[in-house]
C-alpha cells in the first residue's frame, strides 16, 4: 500500500492557489474506509466480534494514513506550496491492507531545499509518531496463541530493528500498525519522488540523482539475493528446489517493487523531452503482474519446466530494461526535480540524516512470507 507522494504536474509556480477541491477526495475517503473493513472481515468469519476487529483496525490504520497525509499537506500549505488534499486508493482484496495508501499532488515546483526537507520528513514523522504508539499497544493487547505452520498456510510478517524492539505479536491495531511502519518504509526509500528521495535531494542535492539510481538497481539485485539465501538454505538441508515457488513469492516484493517505481518515475517524467526510457508503463505493468500471477500460481509447484518458463520471462524484462528503462547506464528516470540550491541548515540537516536512517531502523528484508 505504498504511496509515490507529490507528483509534479508542472515545471514552474502556479501563479496563485488553486480552490481547494474536496469531494472526490472524500468519496475516496469513505471508499477506502470501506475497503479496510471488508478486507479485515474476509479473513475473519462472520460475527460481532468481528466487525468490532475491522473496526479497530480500520479506525487505527486510518488514523496513521491520515496523520502521514495531513503532515504532507500542512507542511505545503506552510511553504505557500500549492497541494491537493490526499487521494486515498481503495484496493480491497488485492491489498492485503485494503488500500493502496494515497498520493498528493503537488501543483508548484517546491522553491526551496528547506521546504522540501520539510514536506517530505513531515509525512513519514507524523505517521511513524501515531503507528509506533498503536502497534505497542496492540501488541501489550495481543493474545499469545500456538500455531502450526507445517500446513504452510501461516503468513509470517516481516521484521526490522524497530519492530525487535517493540515485539512481533498482533491484534488488529498491532497489524495496522505495522501496516504503518511498512508504508513508511517503502515510502523513505531514497528514491524519485518518493518521501525519501524529496529528503535525500534535499540534503544531497543532485548528487542524489546518482545515488536514487544506484537505490532502485540494489531492489532488483536484493530480489536474487534474498531467493538464492532461501535456495542455498534448502540445498543444505537436502530439501533441493522443492519449495523455490515459495521462495520466489517471498522475494517477489523487491522485484515489483523495482518495476512499480519504473512506473512511478514515467508518470512523473511524462512530458519531460529529455527522459531517457522508452520501455513505458504497460510493458512494465503487464510483464510485473504477469510474472507475479505467474509467481502465486506456481507457489506449490516444483516443475523444472514451469521455473524455467517464469525465469525466462524474467530473463526478457530484464534485457528490456538494459536496453530501453531503468538500467540503461544514461538513465534519468528517477532523478528529482531541480530545486533551490541553497543547502539546509545544521539543524535540518540532522532531522534529514535522522528521517533517512529510520528507514534502516524500519526495513523488512522479507516483508510477508508464506
Amino acid at each position: 500500500m505504498p504511496s509515490a507522494d507529490h507528483i509534479p504536474l508542472g515545471q514552474a509556480p502556479a501563479p496563485a492557489a488553486t480552490p481547494l477541491a474536496w469531494r472526490t477526495n472524500a468519496w475516496l475517503l469513505l471508499a477506502t474506509v470501506a475497503s479496510c473493513f471488508l478486507t479485515w472481515m474476509l479473513h475473519e468469519p462472520p460475527s460481532r466480534a468481528g466487525a468490532m476487529h475491522a473496526l479497530a483496525y480500520t479506525g487505527a490504520l486510518m488514523a496513521i494514513l491520515l496523520s502521514h497525509e495531513f503532515g504532507h499537506y500542512i507542511a505545503a500549505r506552510i511553504h505557500k506550496v500549492d497541494a491537493s488534499l490526499p487521494y486515498f486508493i481503495p484496493l480491497p482484496v488485492i491489498s492485503p491492507f485494503g488500500t493502496m495508501g494515497a498520493v498528493i499532488r503537488m501543483r508548484s515546483v517546491i522553491p526551496t531545499r528547506r521546504a522540501l526537507l520539510d514536506i517530505g520528513a513531515s509525512g513519514p514523522l507524523a505517521g511513524l509518531a501515531v503507528a509506533v504508539p498503536l502497534y505497542a499497544w496492540g501488541v501489550a493487547h495481543s493474545q499469545l496463541v500456538a500455531v502450526d505452520g507445517s500446513d504452510g498456510d501461516v503468513v509470517q510478517l516481516g521484521g526490522s530493528l524497530l519492530l525487535r524492539l517493540l515485539d512481533r505479536t498482533f491484534a488488529p491495531v498491532a497489524f495496522a500498525g505495522w501496516a504503518g511502519m511498512f508504508v513508511t518504509m517503502i515510502n523513505l526509500l531514497p528514491v524519485g519522488q518518493l518521501d525519501g528521495g524529496h529528503v535525500a535531494f534535499s540534503l544531497f542535492g543532485p548528487r542524489q540523482n546518482r545515488v536514487a539510481q544506484w537505490v532502485h538497481r540494489s531492489m532488483l539485485a536484493f530480489f536474487f539475493v534474498s531467493l538464492a539465501s532461501f535456495v542455498v538454505r534448502d540445498l543444505r538441508a537436502g530439501f533441493g528446489l522443492y519449495h523455490l515457488g515459495r521462495h520466489v513469492n517471498n522475494s517477489i516484493f523487491w522485484l515489483v517493487w523495482f518495476e512499480v517505481l519504473g512506473v512511478l518515475g514515467v508518470m512523473a517524467t511524462r512530458g519531460n523531452h529529455g527522459a531517457t526510457d522508452r520501455l513505458g508503463i504497460r510493458t512494465r505493468a503487464f510483464a510485473t503482474l504477469g510474472l507475479a500471477l505467474l509467481a502465486g500460481v506456481f507457489h506449490d509447484r516444483s516443475s523444472p519446466i514451469l521455473w524455467a518458463t517464469w525465469f525466462a520471462g524474467l530473463a526478457v524484462l530484464i534485457v528490456m530494461e538494459v536496453r530501453w528503462g531503468a538500467l540503461r547506464i544514461d538513465s534519468t528516470l528517477l532523478d528529482h526535480p531541480p530545486t533551490g540550491p541553497q543547502r539546509l541548515s545544521a539543524g535540518r540537516a540532522i532531522v534529514a540524516a535522522i528521517t533517512l536512517a529510520l528507514f534502516i531502523a524500519l526495513f523488512m528484508p522479507t516483508p510477508i512470507s508464506f
